[in-house]
């Protein structure tokens, strides 16, 4: 026989004078009464309110919600911070859940900033005739790379290349998907391997970290200083070339976010271009912001144009396409077509080239700069930098007086205001004009800014002295009903 399995000794209890023996079971987990009132998920996926969740959004994501809902209702009751929900009550907050939670992150807003490029905003908005042609080859199929007239492959982008260097006054163009894959572009096609001479007055870093010494390293040029950071003169430049004969390039860049002021001093193009052409060394002109007309008619400071920089006799441009041009997010590099043509050719170039809705946008929008005239009234960053108080004042006061009707306690006044360029173009420039300034009896000006974020559309306004500030500059027309119906709504709610 086999020895009987070996059995735990008894444990004796004691209490109460009483003894008794009893084998030892193993431990049983104890439930709270309310824990154990949770209701399951599928009860709370049977309630009514759920039904439009289930029907707009796909089950898992619903079901990941009422879970989520059920997980911090359990964590809240064993902290003894609440009682258990009904079923109803976590239905009502997962579908509030899973519409937040699918709310998509790029969504449409009312600009009430005043600043006309705003970067985090998405800059320049697009003319009516752009958002129609991305509407166009968005429906189905397009010629993005096919060319109807022969039934052959075709170039991408050849249509905004061909009417950029008709603007520009290039031999050539060339287009990538934003401003600095323009310059990391061209130092690669250029003066990889090379040098590239820069004033240190010029060796900006712009928002998101671009710096120019990162991109000539990434570009796999190597990076050689002249002058100081506020004084650069043309013998400077003599210098650096005479120690470095065989250079790639000699690199201007456009300040476009600051401004040095007082003691200082930089050769113009026109002289640093006949330097480098006696050299026999490439000129590249980073213009930054990329205006191709004169601003000055808009009544704000000039900005360099492509056209200009080229006829100074600079060999290469880049500018972007979503700043002062007014169009969608990309780059351009223009000029002399030996150059651009090397830049077409370099491996980065597929690695940085446009999609077809960017193309389309842009196809849309040079067109209206054959008229200057025409572009600064349809493109609509330049139409908003021409508006003055003359324009503002009454826009505002017609603002204020729709709000006080929809939201009768509200304390609203009109303040003078300045707008910006913004997109790091003109920073020193102010945009004299008009604004809106609100205060709530029940709530704080952050609060209104926070219930203006969350309306729909989305309102982003300022938060000055106090208040919450609408700057009509920014608004594009017929937007200023919708940022009234969206900020009634957002603020006649009750506490959230």
């Amino acid at each position: 026989m086999h020895p009987a399995p070996p059995t735990r000794p008894p444990v004796r209890w004691r209490g109460a004078g009483r003894s008794r023996s009893f084998a030892r079971m193993p431990a049983r987990r104890r439930t709270a009464p309310s824990l154990r009132a949770l209701p399951a998920v599928e009860a709370v996926l049977a309630e009514a309110v759920l039904g439009a969740a289930l029907g707009a959004y796909a089950r898992p994501l619903v079901v990941d919600a009422v879970r989520a809902e059920i997980a911090a209702a359990r964590t809240a009751v064993a902290a003894g911070e609440a009682d258990a929900p009904p079923a109803a009550e976590l239905a009502v907050r997962a579908a509030r859940r899973v519409a937040e939670e699918q709310r998509p992150q790029l969504r449409r807003v009312l600009n009430a900033t005043g600043v006309v490029l705003h970067t985090n905003l998405g800059r320049a908005p697009l003319a009516p005739a752009a958002r129609a042609a991305i509407d166009a080859v968005t429906r189905g199929y397009c010629s993005l790379e096919f060319d109807l007239a022969t039934g052959r492959r075709g170039q991408r982008g050849a249509g905004v290349e061909r009417r950029l260097a008709q603007l520009a006054g290039a031999e050539a163009a060339v287009v990538v998907n934003n401003g600095a894959a323009a310059i990391l572009l061209v130092l690669s096609a250029i003066a990889s391997g090379r040098v590239v001479i820069v004033s240190r007055g010029e060796l900006v870093e712009i928002g998101g970290s671009f710096r120019v010494p990162d991109i000539l390293a990434k570009s796999g040029a190597e990076l050689v200083e002249v002058g100081t950071t506020n004084r650069t003169h043309l013998r400077d430049y003599e210098r650096a070339l005479d120690r470095h004969r065989d250079a790639g390039a000699v690199l201007r860049v456009h300040p476009s976010n600051f401004r040095i002021e007082g003691f200082t001093a930089r050769p113009d193009a026109a002289g640093l271009a006949a330097l480098a052409r006696k050299r026999r060394v490439p000129l590249i002109e980073d213009l930054g912001s990329g205006a191709l007309v004169p601003l000055g008619p808009l009544g704000v400071a000039h900005e360099p144009t492509a056209a200009e920089s080229l006829r100074a006799g600079v060999d290469v441009v880049t500018f972007s396409g979503d700043k002062l041009l007014g169009g969608a997010q990309a780059g351009f590099v223009a000029g002399c077509r030996t150059l651009v043509e090397r830049a077409r050719r370099d491996p980065l170039a597929r690695a940085l080239r446009p999609d077809k809705l960017v193309l389309a946008a842009l196809e849309a929008t040079l067109p209206l700069y054959a008229d200057p005239a025409r572009a600064r009234a349809a493109v609509p960053a330049l139409a908003m930098l021409a508006l003055g108080v003359a324009e503002l004042g009454p826009r505002a006061e017609r603002l204020a007086a729709a709000l006080v009707a929809a939201l009768p306690g509200l304390d609203v006044r009109i303040v003078d205001a300045d707008g910006e360029v913004g997109g790091g173009a003109l920073p020193l420039e102010r945009l004299r004009g008009r604004a809106v300034a609100v205060r709530h009896p029940g709530l704080a000006a952050a609060e209104l800014d926070r219930r203006a974020r969350g309306a729909e559309p989305a309102v982003v306004g300022t938060v000055r002295a106090g208040a919450y500030r609408i700057d009509p500059r920014t608004l594009l027309p017929g937007e200023d009903d919708e940022l009234v119906a969206a900020l009634a709504q957002a603020w006649a709610a009750g506490p959230r």
